[in-house]
């Protein structure tokens, strides 16, 4: 079973860590059948599954829900959950509270967005209470309405040197690896080389310690916005839609 100390000995080892999201039984039982490394339930599924305009309407019994359900179908690989927005903000003990609900049904560690001085408070927090925290830098989702668009992180010195401190901070708080999201590859390539715990890129190149893309991307199932960097393996729309139109005509 892969663990959080298991992912940081695969970047001391120069293993790259696969990651993908999954938000249902069926899909998590097959990317632990075929050896992922990380799942990731991620609060894209507010998007890809509920049919939301953002990420910031995902609810903490949103989660809830999807997380049983890749609990039982996962069993070897590190299930890491998205803590959803206002799940962390509204104070420390809230933070705690519904990490720990979340680790109580089989989630083996949570994901939050930022690094601002409270964030780095909240992952002590949440490392000292037991939970297993995955950081998320550059752009963050929960954040948009502040950041204003779907915007590249770190395109300058100044940028990456900021990234990067508040990387080596939540380094310091406890974290065991980082999600780098839409920075420059050279930008991350430098965060990674200046940290100690591993990097999980999505749109941030191939110099990241693993890579992770969200599932319906990748095969083709989605039918609203896809990232430029998200390599579509295959075409489930068609097929699924093919499907479909066969059966109606039998």
């Amino acid at each position: 079973m892969i663990t959080p100390l298991k992912i940081q000995k695969m970047k001391k080892e120069g293993i790259k860590i696969a990651a993908l999201t999954s938000y249902d039984f069926s899909t998590a039982k097959f990317l632990d059948e075929e050896g992922i490394d990380i799942i990731l339930v991620g609060d894209s599924l507010g998007q890809v599954i509920l049919g939301y305009d953002s990420t910031t309407k995902v609810t903490m019994d949103d989660m809830k829900v999807f997380t049983k359900a890749v609990v039982n179908g996962a069993k070897n690989a590190l299930i890491v959950v998205d803590m959803p927005f206002l799940s962390y903000h509204t104070g420390i003990y809230d933070a705690v509270k519904n990490a720990g609900e979340l680790i109580r049904l089989g989630a083996g560690a949570v994901k939050i967005e930022g690094g601002s001085d409270y964030i780095i408070d909240v992952i002590k927090a949440l490392t000292e209470a037991g939970i297993p925290v995955m950081g998320h830098l550059g752009f963050t989702p929960q954040y948009i309405n502040v950041i204003g668009g779907h915007y590249v992180q770190g395109k300058n010195l100044e940028n990456t040197l900021k990234i990067l401190e508040q990387a080596k901070k939540i380094e310091n708080a406890g974290a065991f690896s980082i999600v780098l999201e839409m920075v420059p590859d050279i930008c991350a390539k430098y965060i990674t080389d200046n940290l100690y715990i591993p990097t999980i890129g999505i749109g941030a190149g191939k110099y990241t310690d693993g890579q992770i893309l969200v599932i319906n991307d990748i095969i083709g199932k989605f039918d609203g916005f896809s990232p430029k960097f998200a390599r579509k393996y295959a075409d489930a729309k068609t097929i699924i839609k093919e499907s479909i139109r066969q059966y109606i005509k039998d």
